[in-house]
């Protein structure tokens, strides 16, 4: 079988990163003192590494995270922030993701929730995991514009929403929530219940969100 055929096979198979990379062995003597199984082991790294960085690209992109650079370890621990280092790089193992645990970010406006919640996002994601970052005021725009739709669109939304490994819900609660708003979230928590994390950025405190929620017995439902 010719040069040529090989890498049109290995093309039309999806392996990219083994046909470029058979493609320089071709042409590059260094590679000539490797043995077979050193040739094909490193082959077979380089179209591995490939899939793998092109995965968390995508991981990434479909998380829709608004910092998209953020980094556990650029977090910054001042005093004022009350922070605790350990949980922060405890939670960092993904061990939450893992047991389906969920997180609460709380505090006022403008003390870096958002940002250590995509840190998490970006973490979850170089684990492999599906994460989603939304704002609340969106996913309830876009629950609302589903529901009144004849195809079928918000059975398959709340089906979406289960399938995340870790969603990120921003803005919390901000605003106050109409019932039928307050019940299409619950069934996304619901759904989720003992099958994903979600990590809450809230400017309250649990104990305030029935006030948020209204009804008591929704409110007992969270």
């Amino acid at each position: 079988m010719s040069k040529q055929e090989t890498l049109r096979k290995l093309s039309e198979m999806g392996l990219s990163a083994m046909a470029d990379l058979y493609q320089e062995i071709s042409q590059n003597k260094d590679y000539r003192e490797m043995d077979f199984d050193e040739l094909f082991s490193l082959l077979t790294d380089t179209e591995y590494d490939r899939r793998k960085s092109n995965k968390l690209a995508r991981l990434i992109k479909q998380a829709t995270l608004n910092e998209p650079t953020a980094a556990i370890e650029d977090i910054e621990y001042h005093p004022d922030r009350h922070l605790d280092k350990k949980v922060i790089l405890e939670l960092a193992t993904g061990n939450y993701i893992q047991n389906h645990h969920n997180i609460i970010l709380m505090g006022a406006s403008g003390n870096g929730k958002t940002y250590i919640a995509n840190a998490f996002g970006i973490h979850a994601c170089r684990q492999f995991y599906k994460v989603k970052y939304i704002r609340l005021p969106e996913l309830l725009d876009e629950l609302a514009v589903a529901k009144y739709e004849a195809d079928g669109s918000y059975r398959k939304i709340i089906q979406n929403y289960k399938k995340i490994d870790l969603l990120i819900l921003d803005e919390w609660l901000l605003t106050d929530l109409s019932e039928e708003n307050v019940l299409s979230v619950l069934e996304i928590v619901e759904a989720r219940l003992k099958r994903a994390s979600t990590i809450f950025c809230s400017q309250f405190a649990p104990e305030g969100w029935h006030a948020k929620l209204g009804q008591a017995q929704i409110a007992d439902a969270f």
